[in-house]
This record gives C-alpha cells, structure tokens and sequence, in this order.
C-alpha cells in the first residue's frame, strides 16, 4: 500500500545493483501528460481511466516496456493486481515481496515524504486506499513470497530487504 516503505526495498535492490522500475512513475507521467499537473485526485482518476480505456493490465504493459530485455533481475515497484502478476510471469519468474505497515504509520510517511500525488488529508488517503484495494492490491499481498512487516526503523527495513534480496539474487540472478 502506498507509504508501507516498498522505497526502501527499491533502494537497498539499487544499492546491490537490482535495475528498479516504479509502477507509479507510469501513472504520475500519464497524469502529467493528461492534465499538465499532478495531484492525488488526479493521479487516482488517471489511474482509473487507464485501466478503463486499456485493461486492467496496463501499467504492468508500459512498465515492462521500459525494461531492457537483456536485465535477468529486476525490481518491479508498486504491482497492485494479479492479473499484472500474471502479465510478469509472461516475462519470466516471479517473487512477491510486500512491504506492511499500519495506516496511521503510511498516511504519516506520506504526509511528510509531500511527493506529487501524494495526499494531504487523511481524507484523500482513505479514498486512494480504497482505490488501490479495489485494484486487487489485497490479493497481491495475501498471496505474497515475503512479507516486510515495516513499523520501526528504516534500518530495520532495510535488514530485512537486504537478506531477501540476496536470497533472491543468490538463487535466480
């Protein structure tokens, strides 16, 4: 869910040299494109409207569009969906990691992080939540390989992405 730290996953997969791709990077562009500004009102719509006009796959699509196919592993931040799991699995295995964290601690991240899209109100981030787990993000994290439970500190998190990370890369890479 947005704000549970599934950053810091992305930049410890950075720090041992796991090429990262943000979903979310696919929708703030379209968002961008669409309306020339972005906001969290804006980025739900976009996001709505796309899987709408274009199937429920569609960021999973343009994300993998922006993968150099010669990468063996990647990172692939922010999947919301089953059936973008399944458009991944077209390209090769894959491992789900989910990163946890209770609302009243992502709604404070987000609040403070202040990234485009993000909400300001506690209001605006019920509705994306409601959003995101309309997309089927539920299903994504029930039926997760690894779970980071993220309340205390970034280097907690980070510990613990690190020792799945290297299991994975020390498996598949």
């Amino acid at each position: 869910m947005p704000g549970s730290g599934k950053s810091i996953v992305a930049e410890v997969a950075r720090e041992i040299g796991i090429p990262v791709y943000t979903m979310g990077d696919v929708i703030r562009e379209e968002t961008l494109r669409r309306h020339g500004v972005v906001t969290p009102e804006l980025m739900v719509e976009t996001s709505k409207r796309l899987r709408e006009e274009y199937g429920d796959e569609i960021v999973a699509v343009k994300t993998i569009e922006k993968i150099p196919s010669e990468y063996k592993i990647v990172l692939i931040d922010g999947v919301r969906s089953l059936r973008e799991v399944e458009v991944f699995k077209k390209h090769g295995e894959v491992v789900i990691i989910a990163v946890h964290a209770s609302p009243k601690t992502r709604f404070k991240r987000l609040v403070e992080r202040k990234r485009p899209g993000d909400p300001s109100t506690y209001e605006e981030f019920q509705k994306r939540d409601y959003t995101e787990l309309g997309f089927g993000i539920g299903s994504v994290i029930a039926l997760a390989d690894y779970v980071i439970i993220n309340e205390t500190s970034i280097e907690e998190a980070k510990r613990k992405a690190r020792e799945i990370l290297f299991k994975l890369v020390e498996t598949h890479g």
